[in-house]
């Protein structure tokens, strides 16, 4: 009996690194409330395949992630479309609904306080794990517009979280203060 195994050829090779990366993509659609994140990895892994020369060499993940974003953008609007009335034409860009994980319930109160690019620029270095220079290609955005984003976005939420903590302990002194 021979050990015989076809050779993979090199686009199989090179899909394969892309697929290493299935589980990042389903927590991301799943972090943001697809309605189905294993189906939104699976559809962003048949688009990979399909445009596999389109798929950076280096780091797949922004690539990957920014089809993701489109997806999930895609069903947001089909889902807005169906359950609201139209009221005229909105010509704002629309916004993925806020990630929805177990938090801190200060940290969501300021997260969901910061605009959604703001928060997405927060969250793709923060739990998708990008460097900003990715995270920046994830978001067809230069690194420095990028930075800019980032830093500005740090320094809204320390705001929100200071407003937050200050509110909390003046709610918890003013109920002392009752009793």
């Amino acid at each position: 009996m021979s050990d015989w195994s076809p050779a993979r050829t090199a686009a199989e090779e090179r899909f394969a690194a892309v697929f290493a990366h299935l589980g990042l993509v389903t927590e991301y659609a799943r972090r943001r409330r697809a309605v189905d994140p294993e189906g939104i990895a699976a559809e962003v892994m048949t688009i990979a395949w399909r445009r596999l020369a389109d798929v950076p060499l280096d780091d797949a993940r922004p690539w990957l992630i920014a089809t993701a974003r489109n997806l999930l953008l895609a069903e947001w609007r089909r889902h807005r479309a169906g359950t609201t009335v139209e009221l005229g034409e909105d010509h704002r860009a629309p916004e993925l609904p806020s990630p929805i994980v177990e938090l801190d319930p200060e940290l969501e109160t300021a997260l969901m306080r910061l605009s959604s690019s703001d928060r997405e620029a927060l969250l793709l270095v923060a739990w998708e794990d990008l460097t900003p220079q990715a995270a920046a290609a994830s978001l067809g955005i230069s690194a420095a517009a990028f930075r800019v984003r980032l830093h500005r976005a740090r320094r809204r939420l320390t705001r929100h979280l200071d407003d937050t903590e200050t509110t909390a302990s003046t709610h918890r002194r003013t109920r002392l203060e009752e009793t």
